[in-house]
């Protein structure tokens, strides 16, 4: 079959994670709660940073940033699965679909670029503490977060737009809580090949570019670190980044374990649950990582909390 932009199919049938009736209330409990964390725990994140003339810095810039990619990044799927629930049904419409996956993949790359911004800021601050002012400029934080969303738009468009030259079989069901589009590519009845290299070659050069240089990044901090004599001094700078290591490690290594598993199991529930680590857990448990170990953060909440409550 000739490409072109034809597909026989309206709808898509996303299976979920059980097909039992009474687990359906639990799954919908369960994740109606970890969207609400979620939401209102970045939410929050961002309010701080806003309120707050004290983090008004490049860290909690690309902080309050990322707090806004995780909440588009989980409104993205879960408030249609929670839809679907309600409804009992598994339909989502083929532009229903190709939306999620559009924005899907634009937040992932986002919360990509964002990790690795908040490297490069942390390495210049512990690295080159003389001349972070100098360096962390606004001119630097705007272009690098107009770079992160440019590249993750352009990406995402990319593999939106050779979607829509495939001709889908009909009936498609994607073994999964929302539209990945390697499942969509699964039911092309015209050749998807492009598809798979562009998204493969895009996605790694990305993925390897943004972390490498995280890794690198944190090289050089934890080498500054060790030369520091005080143990305060360490501790002090450790404390500094810790946060933000401990959300990249989670954020890549879930992620990472997702497409090991899917390539070592073709067992689809075991992906898809595994999946919810890095598109549910990782965003929902990031506010509450930099607020307990943010001092600056705590702070900014309870002037936060404290002023919504007097003005109530």
């Amino acid at each position: 079959m000739e490409p072109g932009n034809h597909t026989q199919v309206s709808e898509f049938i996303l299976l979920g994670f059980s097909e039992e009736a009474e687990l359906q209330p639990l799954i919908f409990g369960l994740f109606l709660s970890m969207y609400l964390l979620t939401f209102t725990g970045n939410l929050l994140i961002i309010l701080a940073t806003i309120s707050d003339s004290h983090l008004h810095t490049p860290m909690y810039f690309f902080l309050s940033n990322l707090s806004f990619a995780d909440i588009c990044f989980t409104s993205t799927t879960i408030p249609k699965m929670l839809w679907n629930i309600q409804l009992k049904s598994k339909a989502i419409t083929y532009e229903g679909c190709l939306c999620q996956m559009y924005f899907f993949m634009l937040f992932v790359h986002l919360d990509n670029f964002l990790l690795s911004a908040m490297a490069y800021d942390r390495f210049v601050a512990i690295c080159h503490p003389l001349h972070y002012t100098g360096i962390m400029n606004p001119q630097l934080c705007g272009f690098l977060l107009l770079v992160s969303w440019l590249l993750s738009v352009l990406d995402s468009l990319l593999n939106g737009l050779l979607v829509l030259r495939l001709s889908l079989c009909a009936g498609p069901e994607i073994p999964h809580f929302f539209c990945e589009i390697n499942q969509v590519l699964e039911h092309a009845c015209s050749d998807n090949f492009l598809n798979h290299i562009v998204l493969y070659f895009a996605s790694c050069l990305l993925g390897f570019i943004t972390l490498t240089f995280i890794l690198f990044s944190y090289s050089k901090i934890v080498f500054s670190i060790l030369r520091i004599s005080s143990a305060r001094g360490k501790y002090k700078a450790f404390s500094t980044c810790g946060s933000h290591l401990f959300i990249v490690s989670l954020f890549y290594g879930t992620g990472l374990g997702v497409y090991m598993s899917s390539a070592m199991t073709p067992d689809s529930k075991v992906s898809t649950i595994a999946s919810v680590m890095y598109t549910v857990v990782t965003p929902m448990l990031n506010p509450f990582i930099y607020s307990l170990r943010n001092k600056d953060i705590k702070v900014a909440l309870l002037s936060l909390v404290t002023t919504i409550t007097f003005r109530e």
